[in-house]
This record gives C-alpha cells, structure tokens and sequence, in this order.
C-alpha cells in the first residue's frame, strides 16, 4: 500500500463512528457503569434544590408547619449529598482508570504493529507523524474517557429531571421557563452556518503561513545573500496579513452571534423569564407565590448544561478523528513473515526479473537482474527518480517485490526470518536515525548482549571512541537528552552499529554526501573498516566515488540499461557516459572525493 493509499484509508476512517466505538470495547462495561453512576450522581444534585423549594413550599403554606415532613426533606438532602459525592468520586476514579487503561492497551498494540510492519513504511512517513498516531491521537481520547462522556450524560439528565419536577408543580409556567431556548437553537444555528466551509479555508490559511514561515527560515541565507529578504518579508507578511483579514471578519460574526446566543440562556435572562411569568401568575391568582420558588432555583439551571453538551459534540468528534487514524495505523499490512522460515546457504545475492511499484499502478522497477557476488562492490547510478534507492531497499527487504524475487544464499528474502535477514544484511544512511537512550545501547542496538570491549573497539574502528569519551558521560551519555553529536559524529555512531552487528551484507546509502570536509575523512576512515571483505552494495550519488567498484549497473526509469566497470561503461558511450559528462561539468569532481578504492576495500 503507497503512502498516499494509507492517507486516504486513514481519512475514511476518520469518520467512521465504529473505529472510536472498536477502541472503546475492552473498556465498554466500565464505561456504562461511570455513565450509570453518573446519572445517579446528576440526579442526586437536584435533591437539594427541589428539598429547599419543598421546604419553602411547606413553610409558606396555610396553617400550622408540618415539622415532621420538613426534617424529613432535611434528611433527603443530606442523603442526596452523600450519594451525589459518592457517586462522583466513583465514576470519576472508574473512568479515569479505564483511561489509563485503555491508551497501555492501544499503545502496546500499536507498538507491536509497528515492529511487523515494512521498513518502508516508515521511511515513507516522519517521525513526527508516527508521534502524532502513539502519542497525540492516543491522547485525544483522553478527556473524552475520562470526562466528556460523564458530562455528557449529566449534561442531558440534569435538565431533563428539573424539568420533570417543575412541570409537577405547574406545567404551564415551566414551559414557559424554556421560551428563550428556541430562540437560542435559532441563533446557534444561523453561527454554524458554512462552518465545514470556514473551517476549510482556516485550515488553508493557516498552512499558507506555516509554508511561508518555513521558507523564509529555510533559505534565509540564499535569500539574504541575493538581496531579496524584504520581497521574501513581504510574502510572509502578505500570508499573515490574509489570515488575520480572513480570522477577524469570521471569528467577528462568530463571537457576536455566540453573545447573543449564550446571553439567551444565561443565568440572569433565565431569572427575569422565571421571575416575570412567576409574577404575571401571581398577580393572576393562577399559581401561590410559594410555587414560584422551585422555578427560581431549579430554571436557572434548565439551561446550563448547553454549554456542556456544546463541548461534549466537539471532543466526541475530535477523539472519532483519532480513532479513526489510530485504526488506520493498526490496519496497516504487516509484512509477511514465513510459516516455515528457510536458511540461506552463503550470501550470494541474486535479483530476478524483479519489478516493485509503490501504489500499484506506477512502475518504479521492471524486470531488474542483477547478482552482488560475495565480497564485490555494486554502484547503483542514475539520474533522479530512476529507481536506485528503491531498488537498494528491496534488499534490506523495506518493501517486498510485486514481480520476480530476490534471493539470499539462493532463498527467496519472503522465506527468511526477518532476525535471520537483518543479521546477514546491514544498512548505512545518510539520515542517521539514533534512538534516544544511551550511546551504548545506540551501537548495541543489533548486538544488546554485546560486551563492552566489543563496543569500544567498534566505536574506535568508526573513529568515534575519543568523541564518545569526552561526553558528559561516555558511553553512558544519553543522546537527545544529555547531549546532541554533529551530523558527522552521529553517522560514525551508525557505523559503529553497523561494525558491531557485522552484517556481510551491506547497503550503502553515500555516507558522506552531505558531510563537511573534517567529518567526511573521519566517515571515510570509519567506511574503510566498515566494508572491508564484505558484499557491498552502494547507491552512488556522486559518480566519482566508484569508479572502481567491481560492477556499475547504471537505472533509467526502473531499467538497467548499462552493467560494467567504469572504463567498459566510458568506451560504450552510452548513458552511463552521458552521466559522467553531465558530472564533469557540474564540477563535481575535487580532490578530497574519495573513491571506492581510497576506501581500501579488502576482498
């Protein structure tokens, strides 16, 4: 599935009530049983008010005071208090231990999807999106468990049994109570007119700013140096400057017609109603001034919860949103893994007639032979897009071939266990990816029951040893914590990975195609040891750094084209030709390009 295949899944579930009702289930019973508690709590909080206005009620009636049924009423609100206390604290501490719960339950699910997944697909994605799945989304549904549904179901009970009691006691004049609400659902409904359409243009806005914010800061120093930082503080203005004409004419329309819809159900408009229609019944000898009382201190409150139940709607539909992306993250194919796992005998690496496409209907690769002896070098190159990268991470198996295989010691990769795979097959980067733990486990991430003299001498095979001492704590020092390594020091720290698991096999993403001159020795240094005696395939940036590989395999359009040593590949004057002369011209040649055969590789 291509990335933007698992886009569009992970929008459709998004508004897919069930994927929130599916995270939801291991936790169904202990969320009925908060929502039940929590209706006894809601209905318990009326007890003292409906027992101040029978009190009133009895005291203000004709004849002598009835004292038995009054201390009776007494004691109904103390009781009501005690259950509306216990009850809350219960469905709170329940809701909030199902929360917890629930984001262990979906973290160490996801997690453990994530871990059988294709290598690819997170290549495809940042960290940052990955985060935003475990992390954010996860969380989003932390007040929804933990609070909105419990609100919620207060915020539609509390009304509804105050209202129950007051049309007991005058039917009429309750009704009458609610005249505002209708005009409140009018006006909230005239404010959230076009509101998916705003949202919309919000959303756009917005990202016109974020994208001239990043490219300013991104190439300040081209801008700068070329004169044109006020034309680029223009555009960036101009983005801002439409936001903020966008934002204030619709947050103006919004925040006016949200004043008058909430002043029609605020606390004081609800007591002039209940005040003037308790007065005009009366004056008119329909009801005794005693029965006004409950609708002074209950109708005050008839209202209240809409402001709940507004809020409620909105993180149900923010937590359906994240559960839908969430759901999408766990329906992500797994890569197969075989029933019976088979072991390679040797590490001659074989691709045949192999073809891969992303989405399914693009080619990236077709019908790609090509056999990496032991112990030789293969350069991949080719211009931009013509598959090298691709076709170098079907052997870490990042992806797994549509057509034709590729085999390992003459077995198909499908058959082999990934452990088995990754033991046999390494991979240097240019983007290091370090985890955030000490410098130790970095280098030990393949070997975690490597000792420390095996780490050491990694680290010192990779030039990386001395670096490491001098941090706040060696070997101990956590990375991204207690400190930051250079670009250059972190790909020697890969090295050292790669040492330490001594893979035979190894893919070669030019490792020093954006290091500065100092780094790029170190890395040089590091690559010699690294590739020493092993099956090295290398994807070649920069054609000078393989002129002596033992065979170039030259990709357009997800073809070979051409195969030889680089002397073969000039006299044919084919495209490989055309490449060296396009990189000739660039200029690209200089003096401290190093080549395969200044990595001094030992066959």
């Amino acid at each position: 599935m291509s990335t933007n295949d698992t886009d569009t899944a992970g929008r459709a579930r998004t508004s897919d009530p069930k994927a929130l009702a599916a995270l939801l289930a291991p936790i169904r019973v202990q969320l009925v049983l908060a929502v039940l508690l929590q209706i006894v709590s809601a209905v318990a909080s009326l007890v003292p008010f409906i027992a101040v206005a029978e009190i009133g009620r009895t005291l203000l009636a004709a004849g002598p005071v009835d004292e038995g049924r009054v201390w009776a009423i007494v004691v109904w609100a103390a009781g009501g208090l005690l259950v509306r206390f216990v009850t809350l604290a219960a469905a709170g501490g329940i809701t909030h231990f199902a929360d917890v719960q629930l984001q262990l339950q979906i973290r160490r699910r996801m997690a453990a999807h994530l871990a059988t997944v294709p290598l690819g697909w997170f290549t495809d994605r940042s960290a940052g999106q990955v985060k935003k799945a475990v992390q954010d989304d996860v969380g989003a549904m932390h007040h929804l468990v933990g609070h909105a549904l419990t609100d919620l179901a207060a915020a539609m009970v509390t009304p509804l049994v105050a209202l129950g009691y007051l049309l007991w006691v005058d039917w009429r004049l309750a009704l009458l109570t609610l005249v505002t609400v209708p005009l409140f659902v009018a006006v909230y409904a005239v404010m959230m007119r076009g509101y998916p359409e705003k949202m919309a243009q919000y959303t756009a806005a917005l990202a016109r700013i974020n994208t001239a914010v990043v490219e300013f800061v991104q190439g300040i120093a081209v801008i700068k140096t070329f004169g044109q930082a006020r034309r680029a503080h223009r555009r960036f203005r101009q983005a801002t400057d439409d936001f903020a004409d966008f934002f204030g004419a619709w947050a103006t329309g919004m925040v006016r017609a949200e004043a008058v819809a909430s002043a029609l159900v605020a606390p004081p408009v609800m007591l002039l109603v209940v005040l003037g229609w308790g007065t005009w019944f009366t004056a008119n000898g329909w009801v005794r001034p005693a029965e006004v009382l409950p609708f002074v201190l209950l109708g005050l409150g008839l209202t209240a919860p809409v402001l709940t139940l507004g809020y409620g709607a909105n993180e149900l539909r923010l937590a359906r949103q994240a559960a839908g992306r969430v759901i999408a993250l766990l329906e992500t194919p797994s890569m197969p893994e075989p029933a019976a796992t088979q072991m390679p005998d040797g590490n001659r690496v074989v691709f045949d007639q192999v073809g891969f496409s992303y989405d399914g209907r693009t080619e990236v690769l077709a019908s790609v032979d090509l056999v990496l002896e032991p112990g030789t070098v293969t350069a991949l190159v080719g211009s931009s897009g013509s598959g090298k990268s691709t076709l170098a991470s079907l052997l870490p198996r990042f992806h797994d071939v549509d057509s034709g295989a590729i085999t390992l010691g003459g077995v198909d990769l499908r058959q082999i266990a990934g452990d088995e795979l990754y033991r046999r097959v390494g991979f240097v980067f240019q983007q290091v990816q370090l985890v955030r733990a000490s410098v130790r486990d970095n280098i030990a991430l393949a070997r975690p029951d490597a000792t420390d003299e095996q780490i050491h001498a990694a680290a010192r095979a990779a030039q990386i040893h001395d670096r490491i001492l001098a941090l706040p704590d060696g070997y101990d020092t956590v990375l991204g914590a207690d400190t930051h390594l250079s670009g250059g020091e972190a790909q020697r720290v890969s090295i050292a990975r790669a040492l330490l698991a001594d893979a035979p096999i190894l893919v070669l993403d030019e490792a020093t195609a954006f290091a500065d001159p100092e780094s790029e020795a170190a890395i040089q240094d590091a690559l010699s040891t690294l590739i020493a005696g092993r099956t090295l395939l290398v994807i070649a940036h920069r054609l000078s750094t393989v002129v002596d590989a033992d065979q170039i395999v030259v990709l357009d359009t997800g073809r070979v084209v051409e195969r030889g040593r680089h002397a073969d590949l000039m006299s044919a004057d084919g495209r490989y030709s055309q490449l060296w002369q396009a990189h000739e011209r660039a200029g690209r040649w200089a003096p401290h390009t190093a080549t395969v055969e200044s990595l001094e590789v030992t066959r």
